[in-house]
């Protein structure tokens, strides 16, 4: 959808011409992934710490993983 408007943007300002670039629209991709992880991240961390969901660690494990 995005792509289509900056197809039609393109014929007015040159600048759009920039999306039709598949390196660019996975970069953009990429930085959009990384910003809404970043922005969930840390609320779904304490949803699950809040719930008690996490990982168990063996009582015969190695000292330096009970610390």
């Amino acid at each position: 959808m995005l792509l289509w408007l900056a197809d039609y943007l393109q014929q007015y300002y040159s600048v759009f011409n920039v999306f039709q670039y598949l390196t660019f629209r996975g970069i953009l991709g990429v930085l959009t992934a990384l910003v809404i992880a970043f922005i969930v991240g840390p609320y779904l961390i304490e949803r699950l710490s809040y719930h008690q969901i996490g990982q168990s660690v063996r009582d015969d494990g190695p000292k330096s993983h009970l610390s």
